[in-house]
């Protein structure tokens, strides 16, 4: 049992990781956004200039969906008790299944732990969405291959 947690708990480390760094690079952008737009100063050429400030404001909102998006990622991962070994899939599970490894968490992409590969995926995604609720010896069919659960943690 010791060594499921310790698994659970490096692939949630590692999104929480993921995390951080997107927020990182995406504050930096909002910063580097506003310095810009008080930077940008009226030139003779006004039509110009209000260009670049409306192009600098929709790539401000941009990053602010993507903030908020962010958050909500966060906020599914702290849902998540790394303590919790379930019998069927549902948020924060490790599926063990005949073609992939998942966790079901939030997507940050391939995880490796042990030399094992874990995909870690949002329950929203198509191959969640049909893993979820399933259990061991369970099978789903997705992009045509039929995909047998294994193992859950």
């Amino acid at each position: 049992m010791a060594e499921e947690i310790r698994i659970k708990q490096h692939l949630y480390t590692k999104c929480q990781d993921a995390l951080n760094s997107r927020l990182k690079v995406l504050r930096q952008k909002i910063l580097d956004l506003q310095s810009d737009l008080q930077s940008e100063t009226k030139s003779s050429a006004g039509d110009k200039h209000e260009t670049g400030r409306a192009m600098l404001q929709l790539e401000r909102e941009k990053a602010g969906q993507q903030l908020a998006e962010i958050q909500k990622q966060s906020d599914l991962l702290n849902r998540i008790n790394t303590q919790n070994i379930q019998d069927t899939v549902a948020l924060g599970s490790i599926v063990y299944t005949t073609q992939t490894n998942y966790f079901l968490a939030v997507s940050v992409g391939e995880i490796n732990f042990n030399e094992i590969s874990f995909f870690a995926i949002s329950p929203a995604t198509p191959v969640a969405k049909l893993l979820i609720s399933k259990t061991i010896g369970d099978t789903v069919k997705f992009r045509d291959k039929e995909i047998a659960i294994t193992k859950i943690l």
